[in-house]
């Protein structure tokens, strides 16, 4: 018996036939339409702190970035149940919950950046040049061309 490998296939016809990849595409198609309604019906400065978990037996979770914003929509809830009741998708909504889940990521924390003058540039290269050991030295030459770069 030898392995025979299927023919490769792209991500967008999988997603169409296998049986498990389809529910879990509808499932997130439902999720992403969903998440468009419940937008469509929070103030600008809160959707990209709401998102839709799931939404189940008459209860729509949705997920908060942070305690502030929670609070913020608990006191908006029964209007939000009320507006959100008019869609057809939301029929049988019979209460709304927020579950508190910072992002994983800090936001504006993607990159460390440099912020030094250029005297602290030509301070750290003055002293890298003074410096024996290669090791210590490269470190401190690259640390003054960041700076130097950005000035």
């Amino acid at each position: 018996m030898a392995f025979r490998p299927h023919s490769a296939r792209l991500p967008a016809v999988l997603l169409r036939e296998a049986k498990p990849l389809k529910a879990i595409f509808r499932h997130a198609q439902r999720l992403g339409q969903l998440q468009s309604l419940v937008e469509s019906q929070l103030q600008p400065a809160a959707r990209e702190h709401c998102h839709v978990a799931s939404w189940r037996e008459g209860t729509l979770l949705l997920i908060v970035t942070d305690g502030h914003w929670a609070t913020r929509l608990r006191y908006q809830q029964k209007r939000l149940l009320r507006q959100l009741q008019a869609f057809d998708e939301f029929i049988n909504l019979d209460r709304i919950l927020f579950k508190v889940q910072p992002p994983t990521v800090p936001q504006g924390a993607a990159g460390h950046t440099i912020d030094l003058s250029s005297v602290a540039a030509e301070s750290i290269q003055a002293t890298a040049e003074g410096i024996t050991d290669p090791k210590l030295r490269a470190a401190l030459e690259r640390l003054a061309s960041h700076a130097k770069a950005r000035t």
